[in-house]
């Protein structure tokens, strides 16, 4: 099937799409997918599809029945079939297509339809300019095989089959594009958007951490060339893997400014979005669940493992950023403090197990709404935290001679390899190798809703585990900061009259007094609020009632905040002994 892709109108955010089959079935189906890998929620990219239609080889149109949101079957005779039809773009996301005067991006998956049946067949691509003669300097960056044009220019491209042709996305625009080696391998990092980055010091750094990653699974890269594709925004944060490439959004100050020099909190933040998404060209792109070998892209696709791809690959991502030179130890314990603390601020964590994380992402994770920390967990944060538990039990069981790192390689020869997919007990069944004992007192945590016992293993590594109150919603843990001594309990923004309520803390004092997300808290103790109310309230005695008012809606309400102590739910983690510590973070 051959695809003809046309950024017909940016200024209306609209691409021309036209694809020909020269070999249909009679009554051919087409259909678009419902969501894509790594993201797991239906997205239905169908609804941007405008004014579709069917022509034969005559250029003659072609009746059709559209047989769902995302399907349509075409009442042809011969077997050469054009579609023609546009996409709406302006999903300024990762995730879906977004076109403008500024830039072009989109997967696969949101305007190309598939051919039902022949899905497994070569799929070829031509990419057109822009229909605008001010864009003629725009460039086209993408993992897909060219076959023919200049490098980063438009032309033509060729893909395996379907399931391949929507694993590359495209970035196109007034590109930044430099290059460097990782192990023989070359990477492209592109950057669509205002920036003054240091492209020496970027370079650098994602090619040390893109090469400990190759090492790290000791076989060569699984692909042949990768893309690093970035939009930069004034704020924005976000990334999708794919099998040679990731596309990334990130804010301009994450960007290093030097060639030399401290690594910034929002450079260290996108170092570890690079190496998160990179660790998954191994591990969920080719290892992965045996639900996802092949992925069902018309519907949602139920596993109870996303702990294992998700979480594991958010405990690597800052590790190896570690390892690989980019942070320090004590910039790594941050980053590490910060996402325990993520985990044991949520009340959800009591009610929600990993499994069960996974099994509803599509629901619970990725439609979250106010009340989601007090009842969902993450499986990207704890399954991260149960990694710990799982690394340093192997590490301390077998003085150091076995470890995470070892399931991970193993994960690669015995599935990524071979195409297995994993199921439900096939990591269970590595760590019991290994430790040469049953393991199901480490995997019921993945089905309880128990904390994690990190303290006591920390310990043994050398690293004390402590938890305190939090100074405020800015406040993500890891510093040496007191903490407040009261607590309120809900997320607040300031506003012009007051304070808007944004979470609600099941349990806390925000709750009992009656406050809900949305509403506007205008006075306490009979005077107005502001956004230094917080650190107001610490000079309340404990057990004192103050009165609140506050508006939801248009209507006034009013409830009693009784003063409480802070409760401790942030994570401090410190090295007491640099020798036990080796065990664990050696470089």
């Amino acid at each position: 099937m051959h695809h003809h892709i046309h950024a017909i109108d940016p200024k209306a955010h609209l691409f021309a799409v036209t694809a020909t089959l020269n070999n249909a079935q009679p009554h051919q189906i087409f259909s678009l997918p419902a969501w894509l890998p790594g993201s797991y929620m239906i997205r239905d990219f169908a609804k941007n599809i405008i004014d579709i239609q069917f022509f034969d080889e005559n250029d003659a149109p072609i009746g059709f029945t559209q047989l769902d949101k995302q399907t349509w079957q075409v009442d042809n005779q011969s077997t050469t079939i054009t579609l023609r039809y546009q996409i709406y773009a302006w999903d300024l996301s990762v995730r879906t297509a977004h076109l403008d005067t500024n830039h072009g991006f989109f997967n696969g998956s949101s305007v190309f339809l598939a051919a039902n049946g022949l899905e497994h067949h070569p799929q070829q691509v031509t990419i057109a300019p822009p229909a605008l003669n001010d864009l003629a300097q725009w460039k086209v960056a993408t993992s897909m095989t060219r076959a023919a044009g200049e490098q980063f220019g438009f032309g033509e491209f060729t893909a395996e089959n379907y399931q391949d042709l929507i694993d590359h996305p495209i970035e196109m625009g007034d590109l930044t594009i430099d290059t460097f080696v990782a192990a023989g391998v070359p990477h492209d990092i592109v950057l669509s958007g205002k920036h003054r980055a240091n492209m020496a010091r970027l370079k650098q750094d994602l090619k040390a951490i893109c090469e400990y990653q190759i090492h790290f699974f000791d076989t060569p890269a699984p692909f042949e060339r990768y893309v690093f594709m970035t939009t930069v925004l004034d704020n924005g944060f976000g990334g999708l893997e794919h099998k040679a490439s990731t596309a990334l959004m990130c804010s301009r100050n994450d960007l290093p400014k030097s060639e030399q020099g401290e690594v910034e909190t929002g450079y260290r933040t996108y170092l570890s979005l690079c190496s998160h998404e990179y660790f998954h060209s191994w591990n969920v792109k080719r290892i992965k669940p045996a639900k996802f070998t092949p992925f069902d892209l018309s519907q949602e696709s139920y596993t109870e493992q996303l702990w294992a791809y998700e979480g594991i690959t958010s405990y690597f991502d800052d590790l190896i950023t570690y390892r690989s030179g980019c942070i320090d130890q004590e910039s790594y314990l941050t980053l590490l403090s910060e996402t325990m603390t993520r985990v044991y601020r949520g009340q959800g964590r009591f009610k929600q197990s990993l499994a069960s994380s996974s099994f509803n992402a599509w629901t619970k994770f990725y439609k979250q709404d106010e009340n989601a920390a007090n009842a969902i967990v993450s499986y990207y944060t704890k399954g991260a935290l149960f990694a710990l538990l799982l690394d340093l039990t192997l590490r301390l069981e077998t003085q150091g001679s076995k470890s995470l790192d070892d399931v991970m390689r193993i994960l690669w020869q015995e599935y990524g390899l071979t195409e297995k997919g994993t199921d439900n007990k096939s990591h269970q069944r590595i760590v019991e190798s290994l430790l040469k004992r049953n393991c199901d007192d480490l995997f019921s945590f993945i089905y309880n809703t128990d904390d994690l016992p990190l303290a006591d293993l920390l310990a043994k590594v050398g690293v004390e585990m402590s938890l305190r109150s939090s100074e405020g919603s800015s406040d993500t843990g890891g510093s040496k900061a007191k903490g407040f001594k009261i607590g309120f309990g809900a997320r607040i923004k300031a506003e012009s009259l007051g304070l808007k309520i944004l979470t609600v803390t099941q349990d806390s004092p925000a709750h009992q007094a009656g406050l809900s997300a949305g509403d506007l808290l205008i006075a306490a103790d009979n005077l107005q609020v502001n956004g230094q109310f917080e650190q107001q309230l610490q000079h309340y005695p404990i057990n004192e009632s103050i009165k609140l008012h506050w508006f939801r809606r248009d209507e006034l309400m009013q409830g009693d905040l009784i003063i409480q102590a802070a409760v401790k739910d942030t994570v401090m983690l410190k090295i007491k002994d640099k020798n036990l510590v080796k065990l664990w973070l050696s470089q």
